[in-house]
């Protein structure tokens, strides 16, 4: 598999986002505490995909960043260690202060860790967990964004949680 660098993503503003004036206003408040967060600063989207794109690319232009698409699927590999290499190589190359990492469909994250049968189901367990705790050790801001809301493990919290359906 290789490698293949994020894609930046054209940025909309929030005005632009068709959503509920409640919702909107919870956007514009997250993007105001991003602006003056400092460290690891993970926020949780939960709705329709496309609503969640454009409710990042919206936080994204209020902060002044540029919004960074991070494909789970592309950097997740089938060969033991490459997903960290991968996800090692995307971190190393973000810089914190100027992007927002936002990793679309990240429902895997929060997937009920399977019971281990045999190896595989060791490692992917293992690599669930490495995933989370190296995406914590960013200094900037990471946007996940789920179909359904999420039960959030205690051990993640997350600066916002925003549900952008009702």
């Amino acid at each position: 598999m290789t490698f293949q660098r994020p894609t930046v993503q054209p940025i909309r503003q929030l005005s632009s986002v068709t959503l509920a004036p409640e919702i909107l206003n919870q956007l514009q408040s997250a993007a105001s505490n991003l602006r003056a967060a400092v460290g690891f600063s993970p926020v949780l989207l939960t709705g329709n995909p496309s609503t969640t794109a454009d409710a990042a690319e919206a936080i994204a232009r209020e902060t002044g960043k540029q919004l960074v698409r991070i494909d789970l699927a592309a950097i997740t590999s089938k060969y033991i260690g490459e997903t960290e290499k991968n996800l090692d190589r995307i971190l190393a190359s973000a810089d914190p202060s100027q992007s927002i990492l936002f990793f679309d469909e990240a429902d895997s994250l929060f997937g009920k860790r399977t019971e281990v049968q045999d190896s595989h189901d060791r490692y992917a367990n293992t690599e669930i967990t490495y995933l989370l705790q190296r995406l914590e050790s960013f200094h900037g801001t990471a946007i996940l964004a789920t179909r359904e809301p999420v039960d959030t493990p205690p051990d993640r919290p997350f600066r916002h949680i925003i549900r952008l359906t009702r």
